[in-house]
């Protein structure tokens, strides 16, 4: 598993969703280490949003950006608990074609060496719809960070092999 630096890098639209019923742009800072990751690693910030937690609210967020062509990628922190507010895996599964269920269980189990068993009250998941990649992770900063840094930041990386989610970007609607 290495960075092939012969290939050259393909940067992707990524739209950022703050699933949140306090947080603001200025207290966003779960939103803000996303941008700082992505865009330091030369991917391009293609929106940007704060969204209640609302399963209604946020599946019609991810519908929108789905059916925006200039969208490659979605990532969400926030509302992957299991307090009666968090419905943002619901919202998620309500939009997807496709799980990659992968995404969750390795969240945890990387989760783990940092935070212990606490790692079980994530529900963090990801899936594929209509072309776009789906990622939602917690709502803390730390996550975030670990979310991005530790599978995303490779995962978005045409130049990682053995296979990373760019590759596969022109095929996921195949039929």
């Amino acid at each position: 598993m290495a960075v092939d630096t012969s290939r050259a890098f393909v940067p992707v639209n990524i739209a950022v969703m703050t699933v949140s019923d306090s947080r603001t742009p200025e207290t966003d800072k779960s939103g803000d280490a996303l941008v700082e990751r992505l865009t330091a690693a030369g991917h391009r910030l293609a929106a940007r949003t704060i969204v209640t937690d609302d399963i209604g609210r946020i599946a019609d967020q991810l519908r929108a950006w789905v059916a925006d062509a200039d969208i490659d990628v979605v990532i969400s922190t926030g509302g992957t608990g299991v307090t009666g507010r968090d419905v943002t895996p619901e919202a998620f599964a309500s939009v997807w074609e496709k799980e990659i269920a992968g995404f969750g269980e390795l969240f945890r189990q990387l989760s783990y060496a940092r935070i212990g068993t606490s790692t079980i009250q994530s529900r963090c998941t990801a899936g594929v719809a209509g072309g776009t990649y789906l990622f939602a992770l917690p709502g803390s900063p730390g996550a975030c960070r670990d979310g991005w840094d530790m599978i995303l930041a490779t995962q978005l990386d045409i130049r990682f092999r053995p296979c990373n989610f760019v590759e596969l970007l022109p095929r996921l609607t195949e039929r």
